[in-house]
């Protein structure tokens, strides 16, 4: 039997891993970081480079704290940008499985799957790549706090939380900084009552109008999905998608809206191909519904949109699979058409998606926009006249990471590059399509 089919379910206290043992607080690893304390710990995670900018930025904080008085900013994640796991009693630490390569190597990743078997919850922010975006914020004179959350369920019910949370909140003035699907969350959260102190929310590559990615983690070919099964040894991408990712309604709400599928309705089950992975007819139908649970844009909204990195921007059907077209209209992950909001106040930037939250002149771009609602740093249109592109099948999506890893035999530096790259997409080389040739004779 497979480790995705067994669902391994030991007891917490068997699996106390580095990944656990790492479960320092995003308070207790700032202060780490301005005191050096625990360096070759947080080196080995981090990375030198990246743990020499922490700590300068952490460093910064300390020195200057943020005013009296100075407005909360909720810092929301993407999806799979919080940790999950179960919690254990002191002085064991919380067993961590999202994302913990180890217990996902004996099959523990099956405990994610929907509805739950076991008490799963959030257990902080991924800290590789959000905790930059709250020292800058700090550093700009907010008083940032991470809002993690489980990003398997549904968007509505993930923004009651927020804005609950949100109504806890003391102070006249509150604000909010989201990235990818945390801005679906964060948009949700403001059609719930008692959010009208929410007075800015910054979006950083949210897929308002859908991705293709939560599609290819449906099918099993997404690199996020492929790259995870190299760890199992006993199951593929298209198992994992089968039988744990399919299960989770946040995908099936994040999935393209039909002008960008080429006439193909993503919500309708039967216009999927018959062969791979197939998605819950039911989470489909729910989550055609999406876009009239969220508030719209407005002038509190300012999406931060990526754009020039090589990004799926449509779909097609093609005999028994999706092809997807790439194009360099997107940061990556999200089409730059999709992060555009109608009605809010848009910028472009030319910054990859993962990047949007590490990027220190985005940073300073977000501290504008809080601030005031708009920066110069970056402009409020963008007109594209690249006609480069390149085509991908199912098929030749599975051909890509097949191989299985031995996470006990690779070197330190290979553990973080492999979990740092877990999103970056295929590289492709795109061309301009040319024109047809007329026959000799005749006129085109």
């Amino acid at each position: 039997m497979s480790p995705v089919s067994a669902g391994r379910q030991d007891s917490p206290a068997e699996h106390v891993t580095p990944y656990d043992r790492f479960g320092w607080s995003d308070s207790e690893v700032e202060r780490l970081l301005a005191t050096g304390k625990h360096e070759h710990e947080l080196t080995a995670y981090f990375g030198a480079a990246e743990y020499r900018a922490l700590r300068r930025l952490a460093k910064r904080c300390k020195r200057s704290s943020p005013a009296k008085g100075a407005p909360p900013v909720f810092v929301v994640p993407g999806i799979m940008g919080s940790q999950l796991g179960l919690r254990r009693a002191k002085p064991l630490p919380q067993d961590v499985l999202w994302l913990d390569p180890i217990d996902i190597g004996v099959g523990r990743l099956a405990a994610l799957r929907l509805p739950p078997r076991a008490p799963i919850v959030p257990l902080g922010v991924v800290l590789y790549s959000y905790l930059r975006l709250k020292l800058h914020l700090r550093a700009g004179g907010f008083a940032p706090v991470f809002h993690d959350y489980d990003w398997r369920l549904r968007v509505e019910e993930l923004g009651a939380a927020l804005a609950q949370r949100i109504r806890a909140t003391p102070g006249k003035r509150i604000m909010i900084v989201a990235h990818s699907m945390g801005g679906l969350v964060s948009r949700a959260a403001l059609t719930q009552p008692g959010t009208d102190r929410v007075e800015r929310v910054v979006l950083l590559g949210t897929p308002n109008l859908g991705s293709f990615a939560p599609l290819q983690a449906l099918r099993g070919t997404y690199s996020v999905v492929r790259k995870i099964a190299r760890l199992v040894s006993a199951d593929t991408a298209e198992a994992l998608a089968e039988n744990i990712f399919n299960t989770f309604p946040s995908l099936y709400q994040m999935l393209p809206v039909s002008q960008r599928t080429a006439g193909t309705d993503l919500f309708d089950r039967a216009q999927w191909p018959a062969s791979g992975p197939q998605p819950d007819p039911a989470l489909l139908r729910s989550a055609r519904a999406i876009q009239s649970r969220m508030a719209p844009g407005d002038e509190r909204m300012c999406p931060v949109v990526g754009i020039g990195q090589e990004t799926i921007t449509s779909v097609s059907r093609r005999a028994n699979e999706f092809v997807y077209t790439i194009t360099r209209h997107g940061d990556g992950t999200v089409p730059a058409a999709s992060a555009s909001l109608p009605g809010a106040r848009n910028h472009y930037v030319p910054v990859p998606h993962s990047e949007l939250t590490r990027d220190p002149v985005v940073a300073a771009a977000v501290n504008d926009l809080l601030h005031r609602g708009t920066t110069k740093l970056f402009p409020s249109k963008w007109r594209s006249d690249s006609r480069a592109e390149a085509r991908i099948s199912d098929t030749q999506l599975r051909r890509m990471h097949t191989g299985k890893v031995d996470w006990a035999g690779l070197l330190p530096e290979e553990r973080r590059e492999f979990l740092q790259t877990l999103n970056e997409p295929p590289k492709l080389r795109l061309r301009v399509p040319g024109r047809r040739k007329s026959p000799r004779g005749k006129r085109p």
